[in-house]
């Protein structure tokens, strides 16, 4: 990871009013779902239990959005945002982006405050941790592509019908 910063790059205002216009249960929906396709894989079981029922929220600060969800029966599962989660991360998109190619590392975002997190310490510190321990870039174009999205979904839903 790198040890410098990059500069930050931060949505336009406009951009992110349109988007703050997404109904949440969709906008939910879509992440809960990458996240069970790209991160989950990568989690090992002792974490995957002390995320058990624990309520998390990504607030992408200059998208306006946020997202709340847990994780229920080894599965992420999106939840309404009425309920006060155990931790809160907030950043900006980019340094999202950043965080998840491992392009930069966490504790320099936190420390030139582009990140935040408000919660659980510990928990908070678990997720950075887990974070920072999962060898290849969480988010790789690569992995993006119809065809591999598609198959990994295929994958996901013969698994729990099983």
């Amino acid at each position: 990871m790198s040890a410098v910063t990059p500069r930050a790059y931060v949505i336009p205002v406009p951009i992110a009013r349109v988007l703050s216009l997404m109904p949440a249960s969709p906008r939910q929906f879509a992440f809960v779902t990458g996240l069970n396709l790209l991160l989950l894989r990568h989690l090992p079981e002792d974490v995957l239990e002390a995320l058990e029922h624990r309520r998390l929220r990504i607030v992408v600060r200059d998208a306006g959005l946020d997202f709340d969800f847990e994780l229920a029966q080894n599965r992420f599962a999106a939840l309404s945002g009425h309920a006060k989660p155990d931790l809160c991360i907030t950043a900006n998109a980019y340094d999202f982006l950043l965080l998840t190619q491992k392009k930069v590392d966490p504790d320099t975002l936190f420390f030139s405050q582009r990140l935040a997190m408000e919660g659980d310490t510990e928990l908070g510190v678990l997720v950075k941790n887990t974070l920072d321990a999962i060898e290849l870039p969480i988010l790789d174009a690569a992995m993006l592509s119809p065809s591999v999205l598609l198959a990994r979904l295929r994958d996901t839903f013969k698994m729990h019908r099983s």
